[in-house]
């Protein structure tokens, strides 16, 4: 069970792996790469970019050790995975494949290692001040309006 401090991370990390799956399909589904690149973009730049940010300020600066450092440095492979395909000439479905196969990896690495770590080892106080900084971040839930569905 997740600290409801740390909730909508974990509803974020949804999203994520929602997002993952969509590209999955796309490329099942025989979707040009070029179609499926807006929505990478779309996707960071409306979604992960914040989520990664908030993670690293709020999250991760409380507890340095080798899994925070883990987390951060897969951030900043996920990070430029995203930019390259974003700027990239031309993009394939492998490209697509290695950006949600790394992703839904570091969901499930949070989710699995990294958060239940981090609610033992934190203070009650530092989770208790950290659900109301991103309460306040959170009082919109998410939701992802990309127009083309290209998954379905």
């Amino acid at each position: 069970k997740r600290h409801e401090s740390i909730l909508a991370l974990s509803r974020e990390h949804h999203f994520g792996l929602l997002f993952c799956w969509k590209l999955r399909q796309g490329i099942k589904k025989q979707v040009p790469a070029e179609r499926m690149r807006p929505y990478v973009k779309y996707f960071w730049h409306h979604h992960l970019r914040e989520h990664f940010a908030e993670e690293e300020t709020l999250l991760f600066s409380l507890l340095h050790d080798n899994l925070t450092e883990q987390a951060m440095l897969e951030h900043k492979h996920l990070k430029q995975l995203a930019e390259d395909i974003i700027q990239a000439a031309a993009v394939t479905p492998d490209d697509l494949n290695t950006l949600a196969n790394k992703l839904d990896d570091h969901i499930r690495f949070e989710e699995r290692k990294l958060f239940p770590h981090m609610e033992e080892k934190l203070p009650e106080e530092e989770f208790t001040e950290l659900g109301l900084r991103l309460q306040r971040l959170h009082a919109t839930p998410e939701k992802d309006d990309y127009a083309d569905e290209f998954w379905t």
